[in-house]
């Protein structure tokens, strides 16, 4: 017999989550309420007798500020909207009250039973109509890709019965069935890739079906009972072949043109050229980088004893589709990368990139989500998988554009720290042997997360299948982050990585190649339900699963200990030496592939890519005259989207969990201005640090991708150097997002100009790591940043992406007490500008708010940004510097205001006397977005110090630290008066476009 206990807070109590609808519907819908109280269902399918009911009452019930019952609690409503998971979803909160109600009363629960929990919001409002009411539950209370909901009346409740019982149990009344697949021609067995939706490329159709035909593997196959192809087999392959897991594009031959020059280019896997070779070539020089590319994160050394890695991935196509999902299983899921790194990491620090439409959106367009909705469901994700794992996130940036409708971008970011040996061995170093027992811990495999990556693989639109969409559960990860920590300084693990992309099928094949084959024994797969299919067990990317080599003679030991940590261990299989990936079921053979099969001579994706200059597209330079009003301008700067303050985001998330925060992702006097970089200290005993930071600036590829990429690497290395962290020590992590590149003149003609962006920007990822000495220490691409949306009229309009690369870095600090922030810290002290100030304004925040791109796209001098990274790198060191702050996005203004704020301090300063090129206009003293220049306080007694350091960077002292609560004083060439305001009001100005989010 199922059970229902409602829970709210008593009458009078202020309810948080209720007054957060009422403020949503108003702010978002422009709908008014009164008042909406929240009542917490749990439903328990599963037979209680009143003793127990009792006690699962008191179990989840504070008897200080809530009420509760088993049947409906009587709230004042004019509505009610009941919202649930639909069957087979992740319910994190049901999970965690089975275990509490197992561990409190000692009751087994079966696999038939279970604990499913929704909410009951009670809506009250003058003349609500249905169609008001349905708005606000489809808008912002419930996603139908993973919920369901129910909308009753006043005249339509009934007090008995209430929602009734509603027990969201996935019933698969099917038997798992491996079916054959076709290969009798190419044409059939790309018809089965459109129907099963395998993504599966044109061109690798014909190898895969000549494998099946050749004689000799058919008759190996006839000896394990096969014969053509089986479901799980072909699923398999294009797991494995997908763009998301293979890098098919990264990996293609580009041919490059110049239509206007007509220069050629031909490169031979940009990977291989533009990112594998120079990283090779740069682990010679730096002895401190110890594992790349081949891992699951890159490792370098963090001291004598540790080592710390890192890695970077997105998660845009299922956050497009479940925001708070999406983004919780990309920031959970890069979590395990570290887990699965050499041994095993220790996860200490964490990151986030979003890009999305502008929240006040407005126009023609109709995305799944509105922007406003899916950043508020991002953010939440993001925050959820973080603050419930214990893991710090540190650093965070947020980027607004249209484009970002059609596909937003969710970037997760990760940092781990393991010893550098473990039991004596080098902790990066490990393998699986034959005889090795495969066992997969943590979660179970459900349908959720099926056709993940195959999904990614393609343009996002209505057809789109809403299963790989999952919901993680940090709560389990976190244990089984705990169990591995023990299971590797046991010495009990011989080879470890995670379940990502593809799930089984990518962790035991891969890992299969170290022992040269392998046997699953794929009823054995721990489920959370019956009636899935082989092929469904195999590719499922169910959250919380790691897959680990055990020795035969270690498995009761590893068990053992994983069941004291509570977390489900299970062995499906083991390693072999036999060359094949052989996967049975209850003794039947239903695959049976060489391992080497993956790298057999699959034809190379191949993409024309034409450039075309800026010039030759009609870009040109606007002409800026007349005498604006600066003081307008300025504040109108600091409003910007691109610009204005996120600390209504930063703070949500937990950086002080594990007590190593050392330069806090919001500094100055109010801790309100967001931190260059993040700085923590790992190991609680030494004063060593990581110092992390990430830049993106998507905007420029409106111009030249190239210069985009050199910007954003030159904004992170500074961003580093800004609190004290040495330039030639700066590790890299490179995350592209890119729109489709393959040409086709009807659905993408313009696919050439966009490969050729990916090409340019590929060589100056190349070219800047190579100048700055930066090896790249993992790395991810997500191609596709494309998507369909329903215009005004009804049509259907593509909407692609801006080209966007991330780059994220990470250096070792020798001691954090000896960090700088960009505060400015007293009266008096003097301003310095670092760098070379230029007409650089094309594609600026200040061109955006003028309604204009430019063409002179800043252009990083390698040689001087290293001279003035150095320079400033040397003055920290030598405690010269009292605040030192990089000039981003928005110019010297903006960010001139940003130290003088941060420290709630005044500023005069003449900009005529910074170096600059000749002939420059206050528009671009104020606003060019120059690379390679820094914000720079200093104590008087300090000054003839600090300017020695200068003798071969360009430096200029430019004006005064003023009093408290100051203003901001700036003059321009000739001595001609900008900007006078007070601090204070410009700090309101700049908070102001998101003061009010909650």
């Amino acid at each position: 017999m199922a059970h229902r206990l409602e829970i709210a807070l008593k009458p009078g109590l202020t309810d948080a989550q209720g007054q957060k609808v009422k403020k949503r519907a108003a702010d978002y819908l422009s709908i008014s309420l009164s008042d909406v109280r929240v009542v917490h269902v749990i439903t328990l399918d599963a037979a209680l007798s009143e003793p127990q009911q009792w006690a699962v009452q008191e179990i989840f019930t504070n008897p200080v500020t809530q009420v509760s019952s088993f049947g409906p609690l009587a709230v004042a409503f004019d509505w009610i909207i009941w919202v649930g998971l639909r069957p087979g979803v992740k319910d994190n909160a049901g999970d965690t009250a089975k275990e509490a109600i197992s561990d409190s009363l000692g009751r087994t629960f079966t696999d038939d039973e279970g604990v499913y929990t929704s909410r009951r919001y009670c809506l009250t409002g003058d003349g609500l109509s249905r169609e008001q009411v349905e708005t606000i539950a489809r808008e912002l209370l419930a996603n139908d890709t993973i919920e369901q909901w129910r909308l009753f009346s006043k005249e339509e409740w009934d007090d008995t019965s209430g929602i009734g019982l509603i027990i969201p149990r996935v019933r698969l009344a099917h038997s798992p069935t491996v079916t054959l697949i076709p290969v009798e021609s190419d044409a059939a067995l790309m018809k089965v890739s459109d129907e099963r939706n395998l993504a599966l490329n044109p061109n690798d159709v014909p190898v895969i079906r000549e494998y099946f035909v050749r004689k000799e593997v058919r008759e190996r196959r006839r000896a394990v009972g096969l014969s053509d192809p089986t479901d799980i087999e072909v699923e398999y392959i294009s797991q494995a072949r997908s763009d998301h897991c293979n890098h098919n594009t990264f990996g293609g031959r580009f041919y490059y043109k110049d239509l206007i020059t007509g220069e050629t280019l031909k490169i031979d896997s940009l990977f291989a050229t533009c990112i594998r070779q120079p990283t090779l070539d740069l682990q010679k020089e730096k002895p401190w980088v110890v594992s790349v590319l081949w891992d699951n994160a890159g490792m370098a050394r963090f001291d004598e004893d540790h080592c710390y890695v890192i890695t970077g991935e997105t998660h845009n196509s299922p956050s497009n589709m479940e925001a708070y999902g999406g983004a919780m299983t990309g920031i959970v899921g890069v979590y395990r990368d570290p887990m699965g790194t050499g041994k095993g990491a220790r996860l200490v620090m964490g990151g986030y990139g979003f890009c999305t439409g502008r929240r006040d959106y407005d126009g023609d367009l109709k995305p799944r989500l509105s922007p406003r909705r899916l950043l508020d469901g991002v953010i939440e994700g993001v925050k959820d998988g973080g603050n419930k794992s214990g893991i710090p996130t540190t650093f965070g940036q947020l980027y607004f554009d249209d484009g970002y409708m059609g596909k937003c971008l969710v970037f997760v970011t990760a940092i781990g720290i393991l010893p550098a040996y473990i039991n004596g061995e080098p902790s990066d170093k490990k393998t699986t042997r034959p005889d090795d027992l495969i066992v997969m811990c943590g979660g179970r495999v459900g349908k959720d997360g099926i056709h993940g990556v195959t999904a990614s693989s393609e343009v996002y639109s209505e057809h789109t299948p809403a299963g790989h969409v999952q919901i993680g559960d940090p709560y389990t990860q976190k244990k089984m982050h705990d169990f591995l920590l023990c299971a590797r300084d046991a010495g009990l693990i011989q080879f470890i990585t995670d379940n990502g992309g593809g799930g089984l099928s990518s962790s035991v094949g891969e890992s299969a190649l170290y022992s040269g084959g392998c046997e699953v024994w794929l009823e054995k797969v721990p489920l959370k339900y019956a009636g899935l299919d082989q092929w469904e067990i195999w590719v499922s990317e169910s959250q919380e699963r790691m897959t680990v080599a055990v020795a035969p003679e270690n498995i009761d030991r590893f068990l053992a200990l994983s069941a004291d940590h509570a977390v489900e261990s299970t062995v499906i299989g083991k390693y072999t030496d036999s060359g094949m990936l052989h996967i049975l079921y209850d003794g039947a053979t239903c695959a049976y592939i060489d391992l080497d099969f993956m790298a057999s001579d699959f034809p190379q994706w191949e993409f024309e890519a034409h450039w075309t200059p800026p010039e030759a597209r009609g870009l040109c330079e606007p002409v800026l005259g007349g005498s604006p009003d600066f003081n307008t301008l300025l504040s109108d700067m600091l409003a910007r989207p691109n610009i204005c303050s996120r600390e209504w985001v930063a703070r949500q998330y937990d950086h002080e969990v594990q007590g190593g925060s050392a330069v806090k992702p919001l500094v100055g006097a109010d801790r309100d201005i967001a931190s260059d970089a993040a700085v923590t200290r790992p190991v609680l005993a030494s004063e060593k640090g990581i110092a992390f930071a990430q830049a993106l600036l998507p905007a420029y590829s409106k111009i030249d991708a190239y210069h985009m990429t050199t910007a954003v690497i030159d904004e992170a290395v500074r961003r580093l150097v800004a609190v004290g962290a040495d330039p030639a020590g700066i590790g890299g992590v490179d995350n592209f997002c890119w729109p489709n590149i393959a040409y086709n003149p009807a659905s993408n003609p313009d696919g050439r100009f966009k490969a050729a962006q990916l090409v340019r920007s590929c060589l100056a990822l190349r070219d800047a790591c190579n100048a700055f000495g930066i090896p790249l220490l993992s790395g991810k691409d997500s191609m596709y940043v494309d998507g369909h949306l329903a215009g005004r009229y009804g049509e259907t309009r593509k909407v692609s992406a801006l080209p966007t690369m991330q780059f994220s870095a990470t250096a070792v600090v020798d001691d954090v007490t000896a960090c700088t922030t960009l505060e400015a810290k007293a009266e008096g002290d003097l301003v310095y500008v670092a760098g070379i100030t230029r007409n650089e304004l094309g594609a600026s925040e200040y061109y955006e708010l003028l309604g204009f791109t430019g063409l002179t796209i800043p252009r990083v001098r390698f040689d001087e940004s290293s001279a003035v990274c150095r320079a400033v790198a040397t003055a920290i060191g030598r405690g010269l510097c009292a605040s030192v702050h990089g000039v981003y996005r928005g110019g010297l203004g903006v960010h001139l205001a940003f130290v003088a704020m941060g420290g709630n301090l005044g500023m005069t300063v003449d900009l005529s006397k910074i170096v600059q090129e000749p002939g420059l206009s206050d528009h671009a003293l104020l606003f060019s977005e120059s690379p390679a220049r820094f914000v720079i306080t200093v104590a008087p007694e300090n000054r003839a110090a600090f300017e020695a350091l200068w003798q071969d960077a360009p430096c200029a002292c430019i004006g005064t630290v003023t009093g408290k609560n100051g203003r901001l004083t700036l003059s321009g060439q000739n001595g001609k008066p900008l900007v006078d305001r007070e601090g204070a009001t410009l700090k309101q100005t700049w908070k102001q476009p998101f003061g009010n989010l909650i």
